[in-house]
């Protein structure tokens, strides 16, 4: 067996061997089988009843039994799981305060490497927890988290005040289900949120504090991630963020005005949400889950309503409405 990566000695594996094989044995006859000293094989044995391996039935000369081994074995196998996440975490912690540590000793070290995926997650919910007065985003994929598995943190975010900008990718948009429930509720609980048809990189800033932004937009590449502090780069995209909200167009749901309601279905919302973000059919029909015929009969019926010839006359007439 090779079982002294559970911390179990090449002795102790010798003589748990022995006794899967020979159960209610006496510690002589285990002692004879493995060609140990008696008194070895008794201390061995005491270790092995002491770690849930073995049990012990009183007599003259006592008689040992093994442990079923899918049992036993499976135990020792969670209980050092638990050790090396422990392990784990206490690793992150350290890595976090040496960090930290270096960057408060040389305040010149403006960015940080990121390259394990849960230093980067971590990282990220470092920042959007300790805002103290804004959040500002690019949201388009690939995604590090399952986008929107935060959403409860950010509405306890927006309830104490903090301001929450996100600029989405059309392609963020257009996920599955992302629209629905995720992004309109973020909106509806106080999100200011924006549309572009493509976007520079996935970014994330805290106040005017410290920034993350992918290693690369290349596949894999945001499995690495820079994390920046104060320093004339946070400025550029702080510059950029600010740019690229000028340039994007709101997303909210329309309340209507004077000059009448908007649509009445949620769908027909969301369709008009899609299409002002620029989303082509096969991406409308991904988040909305209909068929490509479904899709273009209800673009063609909005744009109808609309009496628009054009999706982006179709855009300017229901902005003109208040739909958006």
């Amino acid at each position: 067996m090779e079982l002294d990566v559970l911390g179990l000695s090449e002795e102790t594996q010798r003589v748990y061997a022995a006794l899967v094989g020979m159960p209610r044995s006496p510690a002589s006859r285990l002692a004879e089988a493995c060609g140990m000293p008696s008194s070895t094989v008794g201390r061995l044995l005491s270790a092995l009843v002491r770690d849930g391996l073995a049990t012990r039935a009183a007599g003259r000369p006592p008689t040992f039994t093994a442990t079923a081994p899918d049992v036993a074995v499976t135990a020792l196998i969670q209980d050092r799981e638990h050790r090396l996440d422990a392990a784990r975490s206490l690793v992150q912690q350290l890595a976090e305060t040496h960090r930290e540590a270096l960057r408060i000793s040389d305040p010149d070290i403006a960015v940080e490497l990121l390259t394990d995926r849960e230093d980067i997650s971590a990282a990220v919910h470092r920042l959007t927890d300790g805002a103290q007065r804004e959040v500002r985003a690019f949201d388009r994929p690939p995604y590090v988290d399952r986008p929107g598995s935060n959403f409860a943190t950010q509405v306890e975010r927006l309830r104490t005040g903090i301001v929450h900008r996100v600029v989405y990718d059309r392609a963020a948009v257009a996920w599955p289900g992302r629209l629905e429930n995720d992004i309109l509720p973020s909106v509806r609980t106080g999100e200011r949120a924006r549309v572009r048809a493509a976007l520079p990189l996935k970014l994330v800033i805290s106040d005017d504090r410290s920034a993350i932004i992918p290693f690369s937009l290349a596949p894999g590449g945001h499995s690495a991630a820079y994390l920046i502090h104060r320093s004339p780069m946070l400025s550029a995209l702080e510059a950029l963020f600010e740019a690229e909200w000028e340039r994007a167009a709101p997303l909210r749901e329309g309340a209507g005005h004077a000059d009448g309601p908007g649509p009445e279905d949620a769908d027909s919302r969301t369709l008009l949400l899609l299409l002002t973000s620029g989303s082509t059919d096969a991406a409308i029909a991904r988040a909305l889950g209909w068929s490509p015929r479904t899709t273009q009969r209800r673009i063609h019926r909005l744009m109808a309503d609309l009496g628009a010839s054009t999706r982006f006359q179709a855009a300017a007439l229901a902005a003109r409405r208040g739909w958006l």
